[in-house]
């Protein structure tokens, strides 16, 4: 077991980034920020994304600059997308990755209690914590320290980016490091 974030064992998890929740996040430009460089990072670095999306007849769909070409949102009515049948635990199950690395909204409800569902479940679960939010910023703050109480390792946008790199001489670097600088 590594301790490092590695591309070839790890995949990304976008959970319910939503149209119509978005706006209602606190710090939702900085979340954001953060995932669209993971998401950019992702493809460049060939680690697959998986989206959720939580009722989205009335939330909306994930935001479009968040969603990944050719893949189609997990859509759930549960607050943890693991309890949803045929749907998160098989597309985990069909990836083949045991390292999920978790970004989205609701700290405090859907990435919360799907982390719990996946720790339970004996994955290995990294919560970037500068690309999780909650409308109240105490609600991300208290689910922060109950996942990794739980098990869940907690990292930023950053440090999975130059885990995932690895290398200064690595090729999708010079390309990542303009987004990695303009972080806030």
């Amino acid at each position: 077991m590594s301790f490092l974030v590695e591309q070839d064992d790890s995949l990304l998890l976008n959970i319910d980034v939503q149209e119509r929740l978005v706006p209602a996040i606190h710090g939702h430009e900085r979340m954001c920020a953060r995932i669209r460089l993971l998401v950019d990072a992702a493809k460049r670095l060939d680690v697959p994304v998986l989206y959720t999306e939580h009722y989205s007849k009335g939330i909306g769909h994930t935001l479009p600059e968040l969603r990944v070409a050719g893949m189609t949102a997990i859509e759930k009515i549960h607050f943890n997308a693991m309890a949803e049948a045929d749907g998160l635990a098989a597309c985990l199950d069909t990836a083949g990755r045991r390292k999920i690395l978790v970004c989205g909204c609701e700290a405090h409800v859907c990435v919360l209690q799907t982390v719990m569902g996946m720790i339970e479940a004996d994955f290995e679960v990294c919560v970037i914590q500068d690309a999780v939010g909650s409308r109240h910023g105490e609600d991300r703050s208290c689910a922060l320290i109950r996942m990794q109480a739980a098990g869940a390792t907690v990292l930023t946008a950053e440090m999975v980016v130059f885990e995932w790199l690895e290398r200064g001489d690595n090729a999708a670097f010079p390309d990542l490091l303009p987004a990695i600088r303009a972080l806030d």
